[in-house]
């Protein structure tokens, strides 16, 4: 598979490669089968494997275009797959794959898509809660019981990570610190700063934290 070399620290010995297909492969220096300079930007070629990348190889240079000169290899946008991703595949995205994803940008879409069927699941979850709990208690005045609302919960915690992960990318989307997620969590002023990051476009190009979203209107 090719890819694109994301990020590589030295003194830990991990990076991460951005596959064609849209997912994040993690390394280290002894998955390189050849020397490789080990730079952000570099195109390789590797096999993934359960989220990792082994046996990754500099890729091939670039066809040359008619007019005779090498195509550009996308140093605009990040790689990511060309197919259109809907509202679903977003929160699937960032849910699964990018959970813990500290590193990279996300787009307005993105960040949106995650929060609606956050909620959505969450308050469909809540609602089956209701209905078993009132199911064990016999829909009479028997003993209460809050048994139903433990999927619910379990859903939440589950949910904490990835939704701090995927405001971080937002902010680096905008160009600013992922340290201002502590924003979101302060009473009322929380609402506000969610709104803004959630809604400033996305910075043109490529920022310290990698290349602006795939599929997203400048």
């Amino acid at each position: 598979m090719r890819g694109e070399i994301f990020h590589y620290d030295q003194d830990q010995d991990f990076g991460y490669v951005n596959g064609v297909d849209g997912k994040r492969y993690i390394f280290s220096r002894s998955d390189l089968t050849q020397d490789v300079t080990i730079a952000k930007g570099i195109l390789v070629e590797f096999t993934p494997d359960d989220g990792t990348a082994h046996e990754i190889v500099a890729a091939k240079p670039a066809a040359s275009s008619p007019n005779g000169r090498p195509e550009q290899s996308g140093q605009t946008f990040e790689t990511r797959p060309l197919r259109p991703m809907g509202l679903w595949a977003y929160f699937l995205r960032a849910f699964g794959d990018d959970y813990r994803n500290f590193t990279g940008r996300a787009g307005r879409k993105e960040l949106w898509a995650f929060y609606l069927w956050f909620y959505v699941i969450l308050v469909a979850l809540f609602g089956f809660g209701i209905l078993l709990n009132l199911a064990i208690s016999g829909f009479d005045d028997g003993p209460r019981t809050s048994i139903g609302y433990i999927p619910a919960l379990l859903f939440v915690l589950a949910g904490i990570l990835p939704s701090i992960a995927v405001v971080v990318r937002r902010l680096h989307d905008i160009g600013l610190t992922g340290w201002l997620v502590l924003l979101c969590y302060i009473p009322v002023l929380g609402a506000l700063a969610f709104l803004i990051f959630g809604l400033t476009p996305s910075r043109p190009l490529e920022n310290r934290w990698g290349f602006m979203p795939a599929r997203v209107r400048i």
